[in-house]
């Protein structure tokens, strides 16, 4: 999944997609853990790397609202 199509989702669906990764996660850590091979070695990294982009989104949406709200208001004023 693209960072385009992660920021076209809303916060529901964001934090359903989080869960599911994280479950993801615990569960090929788990296998790393007991020994057994997981189906795709590189699935870890590509898990932690959405994790990441998922959470950098989260916390990139709250600010771009705060940030359009003072432009606005310093534009009226000057």
């Amino acid at each position: 999944m693209k960072i385009k199509d992660l920021r076209s989702m809303s916060k529901e669906e964001l934090n359903a997609k989080l869960v599911e990764l994280r479950k993801e996660l615990i569960k090929s850590n788990a296998q790393v853990a007991t020994g057994t091979t997981p189906k795709s070695p590189g699935q870890i990294k590509q898990t932690k790397k959405m994790i990441a982009k998922i959470l950098t989104l989260q916390k990139e949406k709250p600010i771009s609202k705060k940030e359009v709200k003072t432009k606005s208001v310093k534009s009226e004023e000057g």
